[in-house]
């Protein structure tokens, strides 16, 4: 007889079975397949956030634009360049850049499209991730 002496036998064995660590595995790819689709719409929905930003500073800009030398700006352009108005007023660049379409945007290098209405009103837009960000 043994005292105080454990046998050892396979039931002593601490460890996971094969089947658990399958388990683990199989959920592990169900959550990834979940959040793998959730994590790319969430970069388009940036992107197109972003484009929205750049759309409402350019219109801002442009606002600024008109207010100090009354008319609306012909191209995007003459919103980063400092110049005088019939007052003699000096001021601008009213953009230190015009903004780049964002990074991954489809189509690639698009930029942001500039047109002037009637009057003093315009239309900004940029078109891409199968959406259109537009200012008015």
């Amino acid at each position: 007889m043994l005292f105080g002496k454990k046998r050892s036998t396979v039931g002593n064995h601490r460890g996971f079975t094969l089947i658990e660590l399958l388990i683990v595995v199989a959920i592990i790819g169900i959550l990834a397949t979940i959040a793998i689709p959730l994590f790319q719409n969430i970069q388009s929905r940036a992107r197109i956030a972003k484009a929205q930003a750049d759309v409402r500073s350019l219109a801002s800009a442009i606002s600024m634009y008109a207010a100090h030398y009354g008319t609306i700006p012909t191209a995007l352009g003459q919103m980063t360049v400092s110049g005088t108005n019939v007052q003699a007023v000096t001021s601008g660049p009213f953009m230190a850049a015009i903004p780049t379409t964002p990074a991954g945007w489809t189509p690639t290098n698009a930029i942001y499209s500039y047109a002037t209405g009637t009057g003093d009103t315009f239309t900004i837009s940029g078109t891409g991730d199968a959406t259109t960000a537009k200012v008015p």
